[in-house]
């Protein structure tokens, strides 16, 4: 019998869902029997909030972009049907399963009860010294990342995919896997159209929003609060 999984990531406007933030994409990639089928699950959403400065850095995910996107409770349905009941994996699980559970709850579903494989909890075990986040995962393991310039769930998601293969056993398992340039091209067509799509729909320029950037880091670089979000970015990147 087969066995499937699914490599899952999500970006939200924040970092606790009881804080008020919310899911703005989802990405999911279908994997059976550790090797990836090439179906996918990617859904934008539209928060119902204002997207804050330093979230927005993460994945350049704009209010404007996500105001004509459905609301989870529109696709809350399909989600669910594509991921069933298979075990999700998941770098740093208790994050994403937070939000996705607190999406549910406001939609009056049940919770998920899937089993989550969280690589991040792996790769601190196999790997105690040095960063474990998704980008140092992927130089250790001479994974293509180059397309990733942003947080993007979909990409993220099939980064993970292979970098799970790596953290159970390398890639002896995966011989039917797409060789890695097909994977790197088909990254970087898919950032590209995430790209173009963002920048259609974003109202400032990328001086306009790097010359923000520099305003912010030189208000609040020192703030404790931006340093405690900082480095809580550096386990989800």
């Amino acid at each position: 019998m087969s066995e499937r999984q699914i490599a899952l990531d999500t970006e939200t406007t924040g970092f606790k869902p009881e804080e008020g933030h919310r899911i703005v994409e989802i990405g999911c990639v279908e994997l059976e029997n550790f090797i990836p089928t090439g179906e996918v699950y990617h859904v934008y959403t539209n928060p119902q909030r204002d997207m804050p400065t330093e979230a927005f850095n993460v994945h350049g995910l704009s209010t404007e972009f996500l105001a004509s996107k459905p609301l989870f409770n529109e696709i809350a349905g399909d989600f669910l049907e594509f991921v069933g009941t298979s075990p999700l994996v998941i770098h740093n699980a208790a994050f994403d399963m937070a939000f996705l559970n607190a999406e549910l709850r406001w939609d009056n579903r049940e919770e998920l009860q899937n089993k989550t494989i969280d690589t991040l909890s792996i790769a601190r075990k196999k790997f105690p010294s040095g960063s474990n986040s998704l980008d140092a995962l992927c130089r250790r393991f001479n994974i293509d990342a180059s397309s990733r310039h942003k947080h993007g769930a979909l990409i993220d998601a099939e980064l993970l995919a292979e970098v799970y293969l790596e953290l159970i056993g390398g890639r002896q398992q995966s011989l039917g896997l797409l060789d890695e340039k097909k994977r790197s091209a088909k990254r970087a067509e898919q950032a590209v159209k995430q790209r173009r799509e963002r920048r259609n729909l974003t109202l400032i320029t990328d001086e306009e929003r790097r010359a923000h950037l520099d305003f912010v880091e030189k208000k609040l670089g020192d703030n404790p609060i931006w340093k405690q979000m900082g480095r809580a970015e550096l386990d989800r990147s």
